[in-house]
């Protein structure tokens, strides 16, 4: 299998409005993308889309080696591991952290499978990687926003995906525990045998080292794509989020400066002048 994902042609409509509108879009072996864009241009309808909750018009997609529409989604969808927030409200607040983990062996929220001891073992040692080992009987009403983070990307790794998508999961974290947070996504990209990883985020700052592909989505159509030092550039973010923005690298972290529109700034000064 030459690639983990292949998108071609992808249209997605709901009633008269286009949400998706000819994507095309590869995520091969051995790469890790993030996808940017502005609120509204398609992120979350492509995620729900390749993992088979969103059906397309018309277009390709083969996930793994199985095309959709001849494969059960169902199944292939527990190769592919997701963190999002989305999540969160399906968890038992009583859940012991490490339940919560096991339950991404079987694809379930709320475990009611008979597990076992190699489970149990597995799922602490994910917990581990995670910098969680602390957090194996806490449960999950107890956990910060960071811890359940770990915690979650710890159950997506239980079933030993393929493809690990991560949507926006630095909301709601502080600065100390995003850093830290960030730092744990990095060592999976350089984790041999891991997962392709797909980065959905709003914030440049928060693309790590190991990253090596972006995916720029705009008004619901692929903007830019391809390798990561190409893509996220100040040309391409300014045209695709609309806002003159100055864009930095260093030592595999960007920076992204937005400069105000001047009557933005104009309006900015009226209502401080008008306050005095």
């Amino acid at each position: 299998m030459s690639s983990i994902l292949e998108m071609s042609g992808i249209h997605v409509s709901r009633g008269a409005t286009e949400i998706l509108r000819d994507v095309d879009w590869r995520v091969g072996r051995g790469e890790h993308w993030v996808i940017l864009g502005p609120n509204g241009c398609g992120k979350t309808s492509l995620l729900k889309t390749l993992t088979g909750y969103l059906s397309p018009g018309s277009g390709i997609i083969i996930l793994l080696g199985r095309r959709y529409g001849e494969t059960d989604w169902r199944q292939l969808r527990l190769r592919v591991g997701l963190v999002t927030s989305a999540l969160q409200a399906s968890i038992p607040p009583a859940e012991p952290a490490l339940e919560t983990v096991v339950s991404g062996r079987y694809g379930q929220l709320d475990l009611w499978a008979r597990t076992t001891r190699a489970d149990l073992v597995r799922g602490r040692r994910w917990l581990r990687f995670m910098g969680g080992a602390r957090l194996e009987s806490r449960e999950w009403m107890y956990l910060s926003q960071g811890e359940r983070q770990r915690v979650l990307i710890a159950r997506a790794l239980m079933a030993r995906p393929r493809l690990l998508i991560l949507d926006e999961p630095c909301a709601g974290l502080d600065p100390v525990a995003r850093e830290e947070f960030l730092g744990f996504v990095n060592a999976l990209t350089s984790r041999r045998g891991g997962p392709a990883l797909v980065l959905v985020t709003h914030h440049v700052e928060e693309i790590t080292p190991g990253f090596t592909h972006a995916l720029v989505l705009r008004s619901g159509g692929v903007f830019a794509s391809g390798p990561i030092s190409r893509v996220v550039t100040a040309r391409t973010l300014s045209a695709a989020f609309g806002a003159r923005m100055g864009v930095s690298r260093r030592c595999g972290r960007y920076r992204a400066n937005i400069s105000p529109k001047k009557d933005s700034m104009r309006a900015q000064e009226r209502r401080s002048a008008a306050a005095l």
